[in-house]
């Protein structure tokens, strides 16, 4: 295996991984072999989304990346203990961002095998699985603040190209009389995306938000939804030759920029609803403003093709 260069938080390419935004994820994970009842082997901290790798369960740890994210997080607390501290902090963020994404820890003291067969050159190493496609993210240790804001930022790439599956919480098997744990907040959203009902997916994103106008991610799930909904079975190509023949259209305009936005050429829907702006004048500059605004939402406000497209929006209003 050719060992692939890695970068700082934020800066993984997702593009190469567009799922059709309807396509629903699995119910539950594949249960990995050994995973236990969340104990470390390796002294460090669980949550109800971490486990530890081992041989016999490493296969159902890149399986269960077909149903939401996997983080791989290579480390070793005897050589570099730093890197154990940011496999801890990344079972933190995991057990926050409610299955979002499943933390592996592979310890490289306790599986070399695992380590050599990813040709692991130094730790710490964090690598992204999706659907089963090992992606690397960063090699740095990072205080946890940092790894919350790229983690976050990482889940609104996903969202923006309609991969929305969570993990569902791993533990004990549940006991009779026991209440079973309760489905991430954010499960009946996405069970209604896996469903096809956007229109109850956007309701429920929007109670999340009326609940909790600070979840960042539910406005963005909402926003990405909402995107969801106005495209429902639109015609690209007629909506193109529509914008194509009315170029000043805020509504033509609008349209193809949300399916651009889904096709993954988000810069492109950005340029277009700005050069708008940059056009019109009174209610059209506002109701496209507005429309782009939503778009940056959907994408996630610390995505840089945001913070760029910000920018640009504010040279075209003023």
């Amino acid at each position: 295996m050719t060992q692939q260069p890695f970068s700082r938080p934020g800066a993984i390419d997702l593009s190469a991984l567009k799922r059709a935004p309807q396509q629903p994820p699995a119910a539950t994970p594949p249960r990995a072999a050994g995973a236990g009842s969340g104990h470390a082997a390796s002294g460090g901290a669980h949550s109800a989304y971490s486990l530890d790798v081992s041989e016999e369960n490493f296969q159902a740890v890149l399986e269960a990346s077909m149903t939401a994210p996997v983080l791989l997080v290579f480390y070793s607390r005897t050589r570099m203990p730093e890197s154990g501290q940011l496999a801890d902090d990344l079972v933190s963020v995991s057990g926050e961002l409610e299955g979002r994404f499943l933390v592996g820890l592979v310890d490289i003291d306790a599986v070399p095998q695992i380590a050599q067969a990813m040709q692991i050159q130094s730790v710490p190493l964090v690598a992204a699985v999706i659907d089963g496609r090992p992606m690397p993210l960063f090699q740095d240790v990072v205080p946890i603040e940092e790894l919350r804001t790229a983690l976050a930022q990482v889940g609104q790439q996903l969202t923006t190209q309609g991969i929305t599956g969570r993990h569902q919480p791993r533990g004990a098997e549940p006991v009779e009389g026991q209440e079973p744990q309760e489905y991430p907040r954010y499960a009946a959203a996405q069970d209604a995306l896996g469903e096809g009902n956007i229109d109850l997916a956007v309701a429920e994103y929007q109670k999340l938000v009326d609940a909790n106008p600070a979840d960042t991610e539910a406005g963005a799930g909402l926003a990405m939804a909402k995107v969801l909904q106005r495209t429902q079975g639109v015609d690209l190509g007629a909506a193109r030759a529509a914008a194509a023949d009315a170029p000043d259209d805020v509504a033509a305009q609008t349209m193809v920029a949300d399916l651009d936005l889904l096709g993954g050429h988000v810069e492109d829907a950005f340029l277009r609803l700005i050069a708008l702006v940059a056009r019109t004048s009174d209610a059209d500059r506002m109701t496209a403003r507005d429309h782009l605004l939503g778009l940056f939402a959907a994408v996630g406000n610390d995505d840089e093709r945001v913070l760029a497209g910000r920018r640009n929006l504010a040279s075209a209003l003023f």
